[in-house]
């Protein structure tokens, strides 16, 4: 199950985007959720069954991001 995520979280995805940046910022909360990739700007929608297989990590919005 997709653990508890809120509104300008920053989620690490286990694969990069094709521009390398692995972080997005969540900008949608619902049956789908909205995704804006940090790196490019590219905006898109996963299921939460597609997202919870897809991230790592969760950081809220005011703490560092992490490199890499």
């Amino acid at each position: 199950m997709l653990p508890k995520i809120e509104l300008n979280d920053i989620l690490k995805m286990r694969k990069p985007h094709p521009c390398g940046s692995y972080f997005w910022r969540v900008t949608r909360l619902g049956a789908d959720i909205g995704l804006e990739c940090l790196g490019c700007g590219r905006r898109t929608l996963l299921t939460r069954r597609k997202l919870a297989r897809r991230v790592k990590h969760i950081n809220p919005p005011d703490a560092p991001q992490e490199q890499g």
